[in-house]
């Protein structure tokens, strides 16, 4: 089964907590502070395995956790890090943000490896907050929580030329003739169901691939028939060899059919729609209307668009054509026709201080990343703590933000679930 598609959820590990910890020695009354740190949680990364040729993996396995940090403990011991988690993919996946739709990574290249997901980093031990003045600090920092993200899979094959035209047109038994490949033939629609790869060997002793992309049919852009799932692979070609059955044997109107397969590029991507194209005039052995082939010939001439005449089944016009193929691909950029706007990784420090403040009535609630991260390095019932949490709540904005709307001695703050009483 061919797999190109599939959507799992990938979760990084938290970060472990920091430890409250004091030296406790034989003739040492007042050891001071030596909680260690938590470890960092593991990463999430995502590489290219040669060993794998769909995403079919993915059907049955949908979410995918890296390792949590340890706790730090006493004596300065700082927590073993989680363990990262690496994914593997097969040559050709893009990693989209199921949200957004965005590009996070483009695994295209061999070896390549990308780190997509970062884990939580650990919270510090009790040491880092002695000052001068608060020499026995009883509070530690809790660990980043992980961050949990739905991401889509897409398998696009890596071909130079990608054959396109209605089912049942001739692609797959040309591509069977210029390379070795088998794919299935027969006389009805839909014969190929999934995409063949074939590697065409030129006469001038270098070689490319070529990819039979299964029948694409009127409204293919918005999903109707196989749709999407096919389109997508032609994104990577670099030429287009548009066949069309110009016998007449079916009825088919060769003109119609090049018009609504390219408002189908068109519709799915303009750029797509823009790559360089060569029209091949197929079932030439058993034509029925010469007509209906002038027709064909004279749109190509008004489009600025090469024209072949063969025979997938009797091999006419085959090698003038690929001859031609292998020169043009000489000249073809090897463009990246997937753009990934910038370097993607989904981290933790874009939340550093991010929260909103919510009024109503007499409570006010603060929400969000820094609220989440202040709340978990404080003990509320230790009075050093106490006098630190209300310098962060400065220090990140949140004093500010509640007096700008108004809060009063008295008035109730929610800060992460606990409710406290405002107090100037």
């Amino acid at each position: 089964m061919f797999t190109d598609y599939a959507k799992i959820t990938i979760k990084s590990g938290n970060g472990g907590n920091g430890a409250a910890t004091f030296r406790r020695e034989k003739y040492v009354a007042a050891g001071g502070p030596d909680g260690g740190d938590g470890g960092i949680g593991g990463s999430i990364y995502f590489f290219v395995d040669r060993d794998l040729n769909t995403l079919l993996d993915f059907r049955y396995k949908k979410i995918f956790k890296a390792e949590n940090g340890e706790d730090g403990s006493g004596n300065n011991c700082y927590g073993k890090k989680g363990e990262d988690l690496y994914i593997g993919v097969p040559l050709g996946t893009i990693i989209k943000d199921a949200e957004t739709g965005r590009v996070v990574a483009d695994l295209s290249n061999e070896n390549q490896k990308e780190l997509v997901l970062q884990g939580g980093r650990g919270g510090k031990g009790n040491v880092h907050f002695a000052t001068s003045t608060r020499q026995a600090p009883r509070f530690s920092q809790d660990g980043e929580r992980g961050k949990e993200k739905e991401v889509i899979l897409e398998l696009k094959l890596l071909a130079d030329v990608g054959l396109i035209g209605f089912p049942n047109v001739g692609k797959s038994t040309f591509l069977s003739k210029v390379t070795s490949a088998k794919p299935k033939i027969a006389d009805y629609h839909f014969t190929t169901i999934i995409p063949n790869l074939g590697v065409v060997k030129s006469i001038y002793g270098d070689s490319f691939v070529i990819a039979d992309i299964p029948g694409i049919i009127e409204g293919a852009s918005v999903g109707v028939g196989l749709g999407i799932q096919f389109l997508r692979h032609i994104e990577r070609t670099r030429l287009l060899l548009h066949v069309i059955d110009v016998s007449g044997i079916e009825g088919r109107n060769p003109v119609e059919d090049f018009y609504t397969i390219n408002k189908e590029l068109e519709n799915y991507s303009e750029k797509l729609s823009k790559r360089t194209q060569i029209i091949v005039a197929n079932k030439v052995d058993v034509i029925q209307n010469e007509d209906k082939y002038k027709d064909l010939e004279k749109l190509a001439k008004e489009k600025n668009i090469e024209i072949f005449k063969i025979s997938a089944a009797t091999g006419e016009g085959i090698d003038k054509l690929m001859n031609r193929v292998t020169k043009i691909l000489k000249i073809l950029p090897k463009e990246e026709l997937i753009e990934v706007e910038e370097k993607m990784v989904y981290t933790l420090d874009n939340e550093k201080n991010q929260f909103t403040v919510t009024k109503d009535g007499k409570i006010f609630v603060v929400e969000g990343p820094a609220v989440t991260r202040l709340m978990g390095r404080v003990n509320l019932e230790d009075n050093e703590s106490m006098h630190y949490f209300q310098k962060s709540l400065r220090e990140l904005g949140i004093e500010a933000k509640l007096k700008e709307l108004g809060v009063q001695e008295g008035d109730t703050v929610t800060l992460d679930g606990w409710e406290l009483e405002w107090y100037d």
